[in-house]
Parts: structure tokens; C-alpha cells; sequence
């Protein structure tokens, strides 16, 4: 095995230079304020977690976690996602709170990935937990919440695609009984919005036409309320009339929000996690082949750390909007350069440190000039009245130099 070389990073990780963090920070800040605004309180978890506990229970495949070795052999993993630290936290130092309990997030998490084009082993995620609600109340706070941050992020143009677990496994359960694998199959192709593989594959499975009608008539679900009505007929199966009867409480409830048009339903959403136990949803931002966020209810997790209660939420793939914002201008504070010589050090020192103090904005940078005569020279004023020094915009320069 050959060593890396000085300048290789692991695979799936990226540098972001000052320009991009500047912008990924600027859609955090802006996110979590629009998520603090709705009620809901930041909290911070552990980079590492126990693999039995929170490695288990986030339901991210195997494989794909990052796995160590504490001194003493136990198992350890690098968060994958928020949701379950969240659970854990929520049934034990948060135990004596009331629910409903607002939870809000920012931080990195890591999947360990194959060689896939655009797949990142590191990335951040801006999230929201609500705990101990399950109404179609919560469901449409969360996706309205969803609307909203990503309106806060500076995404311009999306959709969320709003779907329920319930549906299909209660058509599938109607349609396919028994026959776990071919669901199994089918949900998988589904997941992977291969659409020509879930033909194909019920074709293989020997149905009654009207059957393989019925299971391939799932594709035309997608649309606005008109779809609760089609969904109704679709299955009579009590799990799948359960799931539509809930996935139009909660568009009502969005078109009460004012949210409706930013999504449509989709019953062939079924989320990426297998925690997932109702409503799921994710968001697509024009010209990006990814979801920007994605969320959904999960009402077992919380009892594999002893405190069941019924949970809603979402996360935003913060680094993916930065993709899709990535051109957006971000408001930067007025630059200030202090130019001193040895004589007059304290001065200028000090006038930076009032500058930095005051309420204006700005940036003050110091330079100890020891040839005046060279400075001068290196100094452009530019048309729009700001300078540039050495490659570099200010838009004040203050010479504290001797004549």
C-alpha cells in the first residue's frame, strides 16, 4: 500500500476555503435563527457515540459507519446523523422535560462511502427534532418549518416531495402478503428512484394484470390534494387508508401555513432510513440532482433509550445548498487597514483596538510599514473609491507614518 502523498485528503472529504466558509456559515447563522424563531432550541452532541447504542440505533447501514477503538475495546462510531444522539439525549438529560420538546442542530456528521461522483463521507447537516407530538399538527410544522429554512438558506426554487411509509406497506401487504422479498425489492427501487427497475421487477413477479396495473399505477401518485382521493382507491388496506387519511390532515394543514405550493404529494417517497414510521418528506432545489433536505416521523426510536414518545423532523444538507447558492453574494463588513511605522506602534494599535470596539462593522487590519517611501507605492486607489494593497480591497486606509 503506497503512502498518501503530503496533499491527499481521504476519500469524500473536502477543504472549504474562506469564501466558502464565509457562505456556509452565513446560511447556517440565517437558518438557525429562522428555526429559533419557530421555538426551537439549539443543542450540541458528542462527535463520537457508543456503536451498541446510538451506532445501532440510527439505523444507517453498517457499513457505512465509521468505526474506532476506545483504550478500552470498546466500540465506538462517528455520528452519521442527529436524530438518534437527539433521541438519547431527549430520554436522558432531558427526561424531566415536558414534551412537546424543540430541538434544533447544526453539525458534521460521516458515512463511510464508495466511489460515487458527488458523495460526501463528511458533511453538515441543520436540522429539527420535535418530540412527544404525534398529530398532523406536528408533521405540517416540521415540513412548513422546512419551507421556511430554506427560504432562510437562500434557496430559490424547490419542492418538497411529501410522502407516507403507511401507503406502500399497506398496498404491498394487500398486494404481495407473504412475499417479503419481492417487497423488499420493490421498496428498493423505490428508494433509489429507479423507476424502470421497479417496473421490471413486478413484471417478474407474475401478478394478475390487475394487480400489476394496480402496483405500477403507484408511479401516477404524485401531485396535489387531488392525490389523497386517488390514493383512497387505490388500496383498501387499513394501514394504507390510515396513511392517506393522516397525509391529507397534514396538507390541509400546509395550505393553512400558505406552504401548499411548495409541495406535492408522493407515494412512492418512503425515506432513507428504516426508523422512519409515517410521514416522510424530502426537498429538491432546481438544477441539483440531490435532496437539499429530508425528514420524516420516527415514533419507535426513542423507546430503544427508554422513553417512547412519538417524534417528527428534518434535516437540511447544509453543504448541498451552498452548491446551489454558491454564487449568492454575501453581504461582507467595510475593511479598514491601519499602516504604522515603529514611532508611531502604539497609536495605531490602539485606534485599531477602538475601531474593532465601535459598532460599526468592520474589519481593521494592522501593517507595521518599515519602508514609507515603498508602502506608498504598493497602495491603488481605485475608480469606486476603495484602495487595494497588495492584491487586497479595503475600503479605508489610515497611514500612521512618519513624513
Amino acid at each position: 500500500m503506497s503512502k498518501p502523498k503530503v496533499f491527499e485528503k481521504p476519500l469524500g472529504v473536502k477543504d472549504y476555503l474562506p469564501e466558502a466558509v464565509t457562505k456556509l456559515r452565513n446560511i447556517e447563522y440565517r437558518v438557525l435563527a429562522c428555526m429559533e424563531r419557530w421555538g426551537y432550541n439549539q443543542i450540541l452532541t458528542p462527535t463520537l457515540e457508543y456503536y451498541d447504542t446510538v451506532g445501532v440505533a440510527s439505523s444507517t447501514e453498517d457499513k457505512k459507519l465509521f468505526k474506532l477503538l476506545d483504550r478500552k475495546g470498546q466500540t465506538l462510531v462517528l455520528r452519521s446523523e442527529l436524530t438518534a444522539p437527539i433521541a438519547r439525549v431527549a430520554s436522558s438529560l432531558l427526561k424531566e422535560h415536558a414534551f412537546p420538546l424543540r430541538l434544533s442542530y447544526h453539525s458534521n456528521v460521516f458515512r463511510a462511502i464508495e466511489e460515487e461522483a458527488g458523495r460526501d463521507s463528511e458533511f453538515y447537516q441543520t436540522g429539527v427534532e420535535l418530540i412527544g407530538d404525534a398529530s398532523s399538527e406536528a408533521d405540517a410544522e416540521v415540513v412548513a418549518l422546512a419551507v421556511a429554512s430554506l427560504q432562510a438558506a437562500g434557496v430559490g426554487t424547490f419542492k418538497i416531495a411529501l410522502g407516507h411509509v403507511g401507503f406502500l406497506n399497506g398496498l404491498f401487504q394487500e398486494t404481495l402478503d407473504g412475499r417479503s422479498d419481492a417487497q423488499l425489492s420493490l421498496k428498493e427501487h423505490l428508494l433509489a428512484r429507479d423507476y424502470v427497475g421497479y417496473r421490471e421487477a413486478i413484471k417478474s413477479l407474475a401478478l394478475t394484470p390487475e394487480v400489476e396495473r394496480e402496483l405500477i399505477g403507484v408511479l401516477r401518485l404524485r401531485g396535489g390534494d387531488e392525490i389523497c382521493e386517488q390514493a383512497r382507491m387505490v388500496s383498501q388496506h387499513p394501514i394504507a387508508q390510515d396513511a392517506i387519511r393522516h397525509l391529507c390532515e397534514v396538507w390541509d394543514v400546509l395550505k393553512a401555513y400558505g406552504v401548499s405550493e411548495h409541495v406535492v404529494i408522493d407515494l412512492t417517497m418512503i425515506g432513507d432510513f428504516s426508523y422512519y414510521t409515517g410521514m416522510t418528506f424530502e426537498g429538491y432545489a432546481a438544477d441539483l440532482g440531490f435532496p437539499v433536505c429530508s425528514g420524516g416521523r420516527y415514533d419507535n426510536l426513542l423507546s430503544q433509550f427508554g422513553r417512547p414518545a412519538p417524534a417528527t423532523g428534518f434535516a437540511l444538507k447544509t453543504n448541498r445548498i451552498l452548491e446551489v447558492n454558491g454564487g449568492e453574494a454575501v453581504a461582507t463588513p467595510k475593511r479598514v487597514l491601519i499602516a504604522y511605522d515603529a514611532e508611531h506602534r502604539e497609536e495605531a494599535l490602539q485606534l485599531a483596538k477602538a475601531k474593532r470596539g465601535s459598532e460599526e462593522t468592520a474589519v481593521v487590519i494592522t501593517q507595521l510599514v518599515s519602508e514609507p517611501g515603498a508602502w506608498s507605492k504598493a497602495r491603488l486607489a481605485k475608480e469606486d473609491g476603495t484602495y487595494e494593497v497588495r492584491g487586497i480591497a479595503y475600503q479605508e486606509v489610515i497611514a500612521l507614518l512618519a513624513q
